[in-house]
């Protein structure tokens, strides 16, 4: 499944690439970016994921005494079907695709010509987009004990006393695919806008995440509320980061400082902020 997911990501990506348009599209692009800003942020953002690292390792696992008293009538009920469930073959269903869409997804990208010419801003970009999320992630799970579904049920041998066992909230491999999907979904989008194969390129940059959703819980790694919120911060760092950085020539907005003097005589200034219909 994971090949299948990957050549279908593949191919709806080079569906925009027409060579007929290729030489206006690669010579602008819909992004602002200045390293004076970004740069600082992305050293900022590894700083936060440091922390929150060294929080993770901080944490304490169970005891084989508090295991065994798990009850998963305490687990609120639309998550309580995943109480239980362990399989390895789904976790390394989930590792693959979800290392794997980290690379694969930013890589098309620079198949497609629109995207190729300005791929060092784009990959700029995408660093940023990925330390958001795995700022939050890294926080979240250093300072949030919620015990995995795995240890409601008898599997797990050793894991069951790791400190990773306190890692269920949230689902970190779901957001960071979401991240990178919904990422190449967004860049294509703002390179190719009037290519017939977005709805393609969005859908299965959906899809992919939701595999990985899925393997997770099957996995007993993560409940379902886990992965919802892991899937939403993902998806939303993978979209509003471009978003954040779109030009004013191709969002229509733009902002212009101006002073002068009004009726009475008074000075005045500020920014005029002005939007293109």
């Amino acid at each position: 499944m994971k090949s299948l997911l990957s050549l279908c990501l593949s191919g709806v990506l080079l569906l925009g690439a027409g060579p007929a348009a290729t030489a206006q599209r690669a010579t602008a692009s819909p992004y602002h970016t200045r390293f004076a800003v970004d740069g600082p942020i992305i050293l900022g953002l590894g700083a936060i994921n440091a922390t929150g690292l060294y929080l993770v390792q901080q944490k304490s696992g169970l005891s084989e005494a508090e295991s065994a008293a798990l009850d998963r009538n305490d687990i609120p009920k639309f998550d309580r079907f995943a109480a239980g469930r362990y399989s390895d073959r789904a976790q390394l269903v989930s590792d693959i695709t979800c290392y794997g869409s980290l690379v694969v997804a930013p890589g098309l990208l620079a198949l497609n010509p629109g995207v190729r010419g300005k791929y060092g801003q784009v990959l700029g970009l995408y660093v940023e987009t990925m330390a958001i999320t795995a700022a939050l992630f890294t926080m979240t799970v250093g300072t949030v004990y919620r015990y995995r579904p795995f240890l409601y049920g008898p599997e797990g041998g050793t894991k069951r006393t790791s400190k990773i066992s306190t890692n269920s909230f949230f689902a970190g491999h779901t957001g960071h695919t979401a991240t990178a999907t919904f990422f190449a979904a967004k860049v294509f989008h703002d390179f190719n806008p009037d290519s017939p194969a977005q709805p393609f390129v969005w859908g299965a940059a959906a899809l992919v995440p939701a595999v990985v959703a899925y393997s997770r819980m099957e996995a007993g790694k993560h409940f379902l509320s886990d992965n919802i919120v892991g899937y939403a911060i993902g998806a939303t760092a993978g979209i509003v980061v471009p978003q954040l950085h779109k030009s004013a020539r191709r969002t229509g907005y733009s902002f212009t400082p101006i002073q002068g003097l009004n009726v009475n005589g008074h000075s005045y200034g500020g920014l005029l902020l002005a939007k293109q219909l």
